[in-house]
């Protein structure tokens, strides 16, 4: 086995701090980021980097280069954002396209699910709550009066 590897796996067996320092000692600086496994990479990779040599002068050139090409917004008023960004469903949600269905009253109620709420009567509504809400008068659990959930019994 060579240096370079014993020193690497040397590293295995060090705490965080000790990590901290060994990358200390070799960068020159605190890391910014105090994970174990990436001390670990970071500071195998500068070892090899000072053992058998870095980029080459013309790699070098060729990452400069493209990093001249690249442009960065660098001002807020340059940032835009496209797009609707969807809500999470929660686990247990019916799927999209899915119609529930319940009698209330004597009357069927069809509540088709949608990617942005819960569309009653063709009126959409952002939640199973507020569509039971709208259609009964009175707070429920949407999950509950759509029978998707147990009701609890007191």
């Amino acid at each position: 086995m060579t240096d370079i590897t014993k020193e690497i796996e040397s590293m295995q067996g060090m705490t965080t701090p000790e990590l901290v320092g060994r990358y200390e000692q070799l960068w020159g600086k605190a890391p910014r980021v105090r994970n174990p496994a990436w001390l670990r990479k970071r500071c195998a990779w500068k070892l090899q980097e000072i053992k058998f040599g870095g980029l080459s002068t013309a790699a070098k050139r060729v990452l400069e280069e493209l990093i001249a090409e690249i442009d960065f917004p660098l001002g807020d008023e340059e940032r835009t954002v496209t797009g609707k960004l969807t809500k999470r469903r929660r686990p247990g949600d019916p799927a999209v396209g899915t119609t529930l269905t319940r009698e209330w009253r004597g009357r069927e109620l069809r509540c088709r699910v949608l990617q942005d709420g819960y569309e009653v009567d063709g009126v959409l509504y952002p939640s199973l709550t507020a569509a039971a809400r709208a259609v009964t008068g009175s707070h429920w659990n949407g999950r509950a009066f759509f029978g998707l959930v147990e009701r609890k019994r007191r």
